[in-house]
This record gives structure tokens, C-alpha cells and sequence, in this order.
């Protein structure tokens, strides 16, 4: 989810965008701004002196072209947000790209596992009609608008990994990718405002939890904070608010025990947050944001990813059976079996080049450990 304080007091530039030169082997520390400026057929780059002086766009001719997608990419890749997409010019289907639509399960899921959890939860059509808005919220709004931003401060780092993603390829313009980021920004927080009004709470707490969210995601991908710059931190931001946030909205209840169970699943968060970090290692090794594939290396940092989310839920599940709730601890242990398998299957024989087929194969397992978890607390 998303930061509307900064945005409100920063908002991005609407003349042009800046983007980064990639600093050779004996680059500074502080990497010296570019400016450049899109035009439909090439890419110019000029170095610039401060931060004021932005510019940008086209595609980057210094990549290799094997680095481009095959002309017979997927459609539906391309819709989803992910890797193997085939090639678009329509801008609806680009911005639905940006979105990423293939993340908002986990907020859907939370709302879900918020509900559960609360025990208040009504099969009326008040409810379910008061849900529908919640998932609407958090995932095609918050979440979009989440992955959209991280986009635009990620365009320096796409140029060197993915040079044929919307933004630095120039199929779509700034000003566009601008007024996407503030019409889902303002659209999530005023669904937000809605729902504590429709639920009738004394304190705003949606309008809140999403402000906060809102925030976090911006330090996340924006300078001067960029918490992504640090894999452990980043990482665990980004888990606590794909998980722990939708869960405690609307239906959800703060007691002890949800605390916390979602700020545990956070860490396995941040597990499922480094299975990302791989396929980007060339572009932020070369513009110095220390992912744990970057500090660590790759082979150390998959065990360190599979360790977080294997070890989080056992911890869940020892919590469980400590509530004397053996039932759902077990039924738990019985869903992280399939996901350890997968990890040996895929994610550790080669973390680049099974990233999507594990992540397909087994977090559906660890998503429906949430749903045990929740229904765990509610009993």
C-alpha cells in the first residue's frame, strides 16, 4: 500500500523524469544524475550536474538486444505484470501492466483473513458487499498504485535488467505514469474513508492503516529513505504490508494474538519479497542498493529466503500448538510440505529461472496457512 503524506508534500515532477546512469566498476558512492528525453524512436542521455535538472525516454540502444521479449510473448503475462510478456501499444493494457495484477492476491487475501479471524463477519450482502470494496481497495488501487511508483524509481534499474518494460522503453509517457500514480493513490484512500463510514467506526481506522500504508510504500521505492536500498528492512516493509495491513482493516481485530501471528507472517513475507530480488541482481549491484542477492551473494540468500518463510511458519505453528490448538497447528504443517518440495524443485536449483513456476507452485499453500491461521484465532 501507499504514501499519500509524501506525495502530498514531494509529488513527482510533471516536465520530465530523471533516470541514472549505470556507474562502471569504480563508480562513487553517490551516482550522478541523467537526464534524459523521450522521444518515439531513441533515447538520448546527457549528464547533468543536480537533481533539478530532470529530463528523459525511448529505448536504451546500449542494451544488448537479447535482453528484449520474444516477439511471441504471452499476452496474458503482459496483462498480469511479469516476466515473458509479449510486446503492447495499448495503453490500457500498459497500464493494467503496471499495476501488476498478479500481487494483488495477497491483499485480497488478507482482507479475507482479516474477516475470518474477527469473528464478524456476516454472509449478507451488506458484508460481502462491504468486502468486495476492501479487496477493490487493496488490490487494484493500493497495490496498483504501489507497484506503478515503485516502477517509476525503478526505471533507472529496469533500464539496465528489463530495458523493454513500459517505462524505460517509452511506451508509455511520464505524464501518464504521473496521473496513474495519483488517480489510484487518491482512489484507494477515498475507498478507504468510505468504508470506515459505511462500518460506522467511531475511529478511522481503513483511512488510516491505508495512510500508513500509503507511506510506507513511498519511503520503500523513493528517495531519500528508499528502504529497498537495504534488503532486510525493505524486504520486511514490503511483507508487513502485503500481509499484516489488509488483514487488520475492516473486519479485523487487534488483539495480541493477531499482532502477533501477522507481524511473524511478515518475515515469511520478506522471504517471498527476496525471490524478486534475484532476477535483479545485475541492475542493483551496478547502482549500489544492497539486496541480500547483492550483499550475501545468490547462493547464501536462497537459503536465507526459503529459511524465512519455512521457519516463520513453523514458528506459526508452534504458536498454534501452544493455544492448544493442535488441530490447526497440524493442519498447518500439513501446507508447508508442499512448499518445502517446491523450493527444492525450483526456487534452489536455479532462483532466476523458476522464480514464477515456484511462486505458482507453493504460495498457494502458504496462503492457505493464513487462512488456517486466521480461522485458528477466531475459534
Amino acid at each position: 500500500m501507499a504514501s499519500l503524506l509524501n506525495m502530498v508534500s514531494v509529488p513527482p515532477r510533471i516536465s520530465q523524469p530523471s533516470f541514472f546512469r549505470t556507474p562502471s566498476l569504480q563508480a562513487r558512492p553517490i551516482l550522478p544524475p541523467f537526464s534524459l528525453s523521450f522521444s518515439r524512436r531513441r533515447l538520448s542521455i546527457r549528464a547533468t550536474e543536480t537533481d533539478t535538472n530532470e529530463g528523459v525516454s525511448g529505448f536504451y540502444s546500449f542494451m544488448a538486444p537479447n535482453t528484449a521479449p520474444s516477439k511471441d510473448g504471452s499476452s496474458l503475462n503482459q496483462l498480469l505484470g511479469i516476466k515473458g510478456a509479449a510486446q503492447e501499444t495499448n495503453k490500457w493494457k500498459i497500464r493494467l501492466q503496471l499495476t501488476k495484477p498478479v500481487t494483488w492476491p495477497p491483499l485480497v487475501w488478507g482482507v479475507v483473513c482479516g474477516a475470518a479471524a474477527s469473528g464478524n463477519f456476516h454472509w449478507n450482502f451488506e458484508d460481502v458487499a462491504k468486502s468486495i470494496v476492501c479487496m477493490m481497495m487493496s488490490g487494484p488501487f493500493l497495490t496498483g498504485y504501489t507497484q506503478t511508483l515503485n516502477d517509476w524509481y525503478d526505471r533507472e534499474i529496469d533500464a539496465i535488467n528489463e530495458p523493454y518494460r513500459p517505462i524505460p522503453s517509452g511506451a508509455i509517457s511520464e505524464n501518464e505514469v504521473i496521473t496513474q500514480i495519483w488517480v489510484l493513490l487518491l482512489g484507494g484512500i477515498s475507498l478507504a474513508g468510505i468504508l470506515d463510514i459505511w462500518a460506522g467506526h467511531d475511529f478511522p481506522i481503513v483511512f488510516y492503516l491505508s495512510v500508513g500504508g500509503a507511506l510506507l510504500s513511498y519511503i520503500y521505492s523513493a528517495p531519500p529513505l528508499k528502504l529497498k536500498q537495504n534488503g532486510w528492512i525493505g524486504n520486511f516493509a514490503l511483507g508487513a504490508s502485503y500481509i499484516s495491513l489488509p488483514w487488520w482493516a475492516l473486519f479485523g481485530t487487534l488483539t495480541p494474538d493477531i499482532i502477533v501471528l501477522t507481524l511473524l507472517y511478515s518475515i515469511a513475507g520478506l522471504g517471498i519479497a527476496i525471490v524478486n530480488d534475484f532476477k535483479s541482481i545485475e541492475g542493483d549491484r551496478a547502482l549500489g542498493l544492497q539486496s541480500l542477492p547483492v550483499a550475501f551473494g545468490a547462493e547464501t540468500a536462497k537459503w536465507i529466503c526459503v529459511g524465512a518463510i519455512d521457519i516463520t511458519q513453523l514458528s506459526v505453528a508452534g504458536y498454534l500448538l501452544g493455544a492448544d490448538k493442535p488441530l490447526y497447528a497440524l493442519a498447518l504443517l500439513g501446507l508447508i510440505i508442499p512448499q518445502v518440495i517446491f523450493q527444492f524443485k525450483y526456487f534452489l536449483k536455479d532462483p532466476v529461472k523458476y522464480d514464477v513456476k515456484y511462486q505458482a507452485s507453493a504460495q498457494p499453500f502458504l496462503v492457505l496457512g493464513l487462512l488456517v491461521t486466521a480461522l485458528a484465532t477466531s475459534h
